[in-house]
């Protein structure tokens, strides 16, 4: 019998190219300790010629633009790149800080600052100073997946850019920038990179995103994605400041995974086989957060949030700002020494004792940086209500209220000319209110005289109460018997989610451009709830509206209307479950019942006068509602 040897995989070689500051270094680090044992790298240029040691010892700078001959610094650079890519790879994946092109474009780029030549004299001089080695050169790129990460698609900008992270700068090396950015846009418009990347204002976690988004089909060892979509909310403060109530709360409301920086930092050095992570750099230990959250997080795909605890250092706080950009909030706890030494349970001693670790490393300094400074001296209720807010406010998008005019409602004159009054005195010059809308049957054009209430919704703050109370009192005759249905909540309790099922319906409506308002305040920003989160907390509603029911079926005098009302907003909210948003009271009826049997259909018609056809419909609508709760047999 004869063996076959298996086919072994050839390894993948990334090179990943750009003009300085792009993050080159950076990226390549995340994905090499993310990969593990499946990456290696091709080692720094000096590492592959020799002469890289006289020519430090000498000076590189001098060297590069002034001493040594321009042929010479192709020569070095030329065999430098091409002996690190005969390099026998250790992985299945290789990744290399600049590919060939960048050999080119670097080579012009100096021609072009010692010769005084333009852009496109430097491109051809730089080719016949490489021309030499122009076979070997072409093998090596075409055995390289090449990537470039640009700032911008702007040259100028991007030179700005890349300078502006520079603590000094020489004039030399500011030319030198510039005609870099010029050879390496000439090179991308050539076709010479595989991908490119713009880097713009992104943090790094989001360019590690993209890149591995568009590296992972050449070799199952790249992830496919870096934290995606994933919130993080990081806990800072003193001892006994509050930070595990916190961090628990957010898991148990809000559904966030909870884990210690601790515990981040020692798994990522295990993995990497690092001793003692606590001797490294502050941006090495975030770094070591971020690759643990990474793993973490892949591992548990069905997260979109996580919160860590607790921040202790200043310098690794602001590394993980700039890696995780807007997916951060550092939330810090402020509580008074006196609070703190009194909810330990060893005492006053204990607390200073642990706080002089803690302020060593910076720990109070962290306030200054944070996104959110919590004062947590007060009641539980106020800590979670901040905390809510913080959670809330990465879920829930910001979203400014369409308007429309009062004349589009379709209202009967009398409760136009209310509206009408009440808005020349609340939204006035000095308005007293944040926004007001119609809800209900008035917000859809189907108001009917008798039988509808004027719903209105408005937002304004607690000082506003008594000037709107007088307000309304004032102009209540012009409502002529008709039920007002208001509804006042403050802005503080749209943003911690702190209202009624109804009126988080009502925000995501406003949210969605569904509900326009008659008015809001100029630059008005409201968080619009998920449909998801609308949802869930309809459910309340649904088991208010069933108990309701009852209490109106055990009446000797039945109220129709509001039997028939409670009845559609049963049906309505079984609808909202089936993903279907029916907001008239008779086409949630109809569409429920049609449902259920085509026959029953003409119930919600009849149940509006005849007593038996709205208790039926009723019981029915009920009867579905509690189908649910029966379990499973």
């Amino acid at each position: 019998m004869t063996i076959v040897p298996a086919r072994l995989e050839q390894p993948v070689s990334i090179a990943l190219s750009g003009p300085d500051n792009t993050g080159k270094t950076k990226q390549i680090a995340l994905l090499a300790r993310r990969m593990g044992p499946a990456a290696c790298g091709g080692g720094p240029l000096e590492a592959h010629d020799p002469r890289w040691e006289r020519i430090k010892s000498a000076g590189m700078g001098s060297w590069w633009f002034e001493t040594g001959p321009v042929e010479e610094v192709a020569d070095v650079l030329a065999c430098s790149y091409l002996e690190r890519s005969r390099g026998v790879a250790s992985a299945p994946v290789r990744l290399l800080d600049r590919g060939i092109p960048m050999l080119e474009a670097s080579v012009a780029a100096t021609v072009a600052v010692r010769e005084e030549l333009t852009s496109p004299a430097a491109a051809d001089r730089a080719r016949t100073l490489l021309a030499p080695y122009a076979e070997d050169l072409a093998a090596a790129e075409a055995a390289e997946h090449s990537v470039v990460l640009m700032h911008c698609q702007d040259p100028a900008e991007g030179t700005r850019r890349a300078l502006s992270h520079e603590v000094s700068i020489t004039q030399t090396y500011a030319a030198y920038q510039r005609h870099l950015h010029h050879q390496v846009a000439r090179l991308v418009a050539d076709g010479r990179f595989a991908q490119t990347i713009t880097v713009g204002g992104r943090p790094s976690i989001a360019v590690q995103d993209d890149m591995r988004r568009r590296l992972h089909p050449l070799a199952p060892g790249i992830p496919a994605r870096a934290l995606p979509g994933v919130r993080v909310v990081a806990l800072g403060g003193l001892s006994e400041s509050g930070k595990s109530t916190a961090g628990e709360y957010l898991r148990t409301r809000h559904g966030y995974a909870r884990l210690k920086i601790g515990y981040l930092i020692e798994d990522s050095a295990r993995r990497c086989r690092i001793a003692d992570p606590y001797a490294l750099g502050e941006v090495v230990q975030a770094e070591l957060i971020v690759d643990a959250l990474d793993r973490y997080c892949a591992a548990h795909h069905f997260l979109d949030r996580v919160s860590i605890e607790s921040l202790h250092s200043t310098g690794s706080t602001r590394e993980l700002a700039r890696m995780l950009g807007e997916q951060l909030t550092v939330a810090y706890l402020k509580t008074p020494f006196t609070v703190r030494a009194a909810r330990s349970v060893p005492g006053a001693a204990d607390v200073a004792h642990r706080d002089r670790t803690k302020l060593s490393r910076g720990a109070e300094k962290i306030a200054a940086a944070a996104d959110a400074v919590i004062d947590n001296r007060g009641s539980r209720l106020q800590l979670v209500r901040a905390l809510d807010r913080i959670a809330l406010s990465a879920r829930w998008p910001s979203s400014r209220p369409e308007t429309v005019p009062l004349n589009t409602l379709g209202l009967p004159v009398h409760l136009e000319a209310y509206l009408s009054a009440v808005l020349d005195r609340t939204a006035g010059r000095q308005p007293l209110i944040d926004l007001l809308a119609v809800t209900g049957s008035g917000a859809r054009g189907t108001y009917q005289h008798g039988w509808s209430d004027l719903d209105v919704f408005i937002i304004a703050t607690s000082e506003a109460l008594p000037g709107m109370a007088r307000i309304l009192a004032d102009l209540d005759g012009q409502l002529d018997g008709v039920k007002l249905g208001l509804t006042v909540v403050t802005p503080g309790e749209c943003a911690t989610g702190a209202v009624s099922s109804r009126v988080l319906h009502i925000l995501a409506l406003l949210g969605t451009g569904s509900l326009p308002a008659l008015w809001c305040r100029p630059g008005l920003m409201l968080p619009a709830p998920t449909a998801a989160d609308d949802v869930d907390a309809s459910v309340h509603d649904g088991i208010r509206a069933a108990t309701e029911l009852r209490r109106q079926l055990l009446r000797t005098a039945v109220d129709l209307r509001a039997l028939y009302k409670v009845t559609a907003l049963l049906a309505k909210i079984q609808l909202r479950f089936a993903g279907v948003e029916c907001p008239a009271d008779d086409d949630a009826l109809t569409m429920l019942l049609t449902d259920i049997h085509p026959r029953l259909d003409s119930l919600p018609h009849q149940a509006r006068t005849d007593r038996d056809q709205a208790e039926s419909l009723a019981r029915t609508v009920l009867d579905q509602w509690l189908a649910t709760t029966d379990g499973t047999r």
